[in-house]
């Protein structure tokens, strides 16, 4: 058996985990909010219509922050459709998704929703259709506190109290020609500062702003690392805005197909893709800093990113509400991948401050949902669930003997891990994927984090990696508790990683 040595020390740190790492992304796509976190008569459908067993759900995930409401869907929204009467809502067709928007569910209700979810709004303004002027307005009719006639409007449609959002995207995906309202990185850079300058204006920001209520502003850059104009496309944009936003936006998904017979090795290799991805972006918003003598500090909101395959074709008419459209179902071989990707996203918290899993109901989605029935938790919700409940506090550096194997974005590792230690809790946490086609021995030897004792340890593991959970067969794959290891002296233990798994332990730190 191949042996795999990893090192760890406390004092060797990557940088603090931000929990909004954790976040995720809800769109009017498909059945994400109708039927999927809203569903008005439901028999687990509170007074809102919100569904109470999805709440639950969504809480064992722990998510502490969502993007809404798009996504493409986005660039083709009006936010005063989805406010006031529902009676007097418009009805409109949604461009982006070819489908029929009724508007029963908008920001009032998102917000509601949040305050239910004990989650952070992270709301966006139309980039593509939309003016500036309109996210301006966005911005009053959610944070101003009153004495307007836009935020008279947010109380006579029962918000007394503004709703004092900070997380805001300036737009989505610009950079894409199948985005509405399509620009050029030098025309959405001068339209996203000026959006950005009067949201802050709007918000009383005139002379910086209180750090207390200052916004977040997001701003979008590429849509992946694929297109011809990345990273020119961040660079142009950064050097417009960069005095105005917090956050560089970037997306990036995954896929494997059996009917492409595509090669196993490249969707195992995706995590150190994703790696070099988010370096090239690091690089790209130091530079512009460096070039524009600047003081700030911009980070990656990473606020779309999950396995989804592109591929697969339309299979419900156009216009229709609410269809069943992007339910990917997850394999075993998608979820340990998927593992990789969040251990990735965990070494590289010091640039990456937010993080949205695409998405989070019914749509490429950890959770599934039945009209009328229950809920099913995918594959795909146990690695989330582990890891953004335990692995906080600070990223430590590791470094590794692993082997590799070429895939086509070149050698990946075939053991790939993180470390994340809490000093607060005085919890050490340790994720680890074997991409390798046999078992290997890993040796970890964790330093410096006083006497640990192991006090979990689950593993993920199938001999069908095709293997996936349903509302027949629930259980098909979940993790399972093993015998806890002993640390031997000198902070160091002894793990046997069958091939194609994920693991995960916690520890306490004495």
């Amino acid at each position: 058996m191949k042996r795999t040595k990893i090192f760890a020390d406390a004092n060797l740190t990557i940088g603090k985990v931000d929990a909004n790492l954790y976040g995720s992304f809800l769109e009017h796509l498909g059945r994400a909010i109708y039927e999927g976190i809203y569903e008005p008569g439901h028999p687990a459908a509170d007074e809102n219509g919100f569904r109470r067993d999805v709440l639950g759900l969504i809480g064992e995930l722990n998510v502490p922050i969502v993007r809404y409401p798009g996504g493409n869907f986005l660039s083709g929204y009006n936010w005063r459709d989805g406010v006031g009467p529902r009676e007097n809502r418009p009805v409109r067709l949604d461009l982006a998704w070819h489908t029929t928007e009724p508007n029963a569910f908008g920001t009032d209700e998102f917000i509601k929703w949040c305050r239910a979810a004990h989650i952070e709004p992270m709301l966006g303004v139309n980039m593509g259709t939309g003016t500036v002027r309109e996210a301006a307005e966005f911005v009053e009719y959610c944070n101003h506190a009153g004495g307007t006639t836009i935020s008279d409007m947010r109380r006579a449609n029962g918000a007394e109290q503004p709703y004092n959002v900070r997380y805001w995207c300036l737009g989505n995906e610009m950079d894409g020609p199948w985005q509405i309202g399509h620009l050029s990185a030098d025309e959405y850079g001068k339209k996203a500062l000026e959006a950005a300058k009067v949201m802050r204006w709007t918000n009383g920001e005139t002379d910086g702003g209180a750090e207390k209520g200052k916004l977040r502003l997001i701003v979008s850059g590429s849509s992946n690392h694929e297109m011809k104009t990345f990273p020119e496309w961040d660079r142009i944009v950064l050097e417009h805005t960069y005095e105005q936003v917090d956050y560089l936006s970037m997306h990036r998904y995954y896929e494997y197909s059996e009917d492409r017979a595509d090669p196993l090795e490249d969707f195992l290799g995706s995590a150190d893709d994703m790696h070099e991805y988010i370096n090239t972006l690091k690089a790209t918003i130091e530079y512009v800093r460096a070039k524009l003598r600047s003081e700030r500090r911009v980070k990656i909101s990473f606020d779309e990113w999950n396995i989804w395959t592109q591929s697969a074709p339309r299979r419900e008419p156009l216009w229709k509400r609410a269809p069943h459209l992007l339910e990917d179902v997850y394999t075993f071989r998608d979820t340990i991948v998927f593992a990789g990707l969040m251990n990735t996203l965990l070494n590289n918290c010091d640039a990456v401050g937010i993080g949205c899993l695409a998405q989070l109901v019914n749509v490429i989605a950890p959770i599934m949902t039945e009209k009328g029935g229950g809920t099913l938790k995918q594959a795909t919700f146990y690695p989330f669930k582990y890891i953004s409940n335990a692995a906080r506090g600070e990223t430590v550096r590791t470094f590794s003997d692993s082997d590799k194997f070429g895939s086509m974005y070149g050698a990946a590792r075939c053991i790939n891990e993180a470390v994340n230690f809490d000093k607060t809790g005085k919890t050490l946490c340790v994720s680890l994927c074997n991409y390798a086609q046999e078992a290997r021995e890993a040796e970890l030897e964790l330093r410096s984090f006083g006497d640990l004792k192991a006090t979990e340890y689950i593993e993920l593991t199938n001999a069908d990696l095709g293997a996936v959970n349903t509302f027949e067969s629930p259980e098909a794959v979940v993790p399972h508790q093993r015998e806890l290891p002993a640390v031997k002296e000198g902070s160091r233990l002894s793990l046997t990683l069958p091939a194609m798994s994920w693991s995960f332990l916690k520890f306490s730190a004495k």
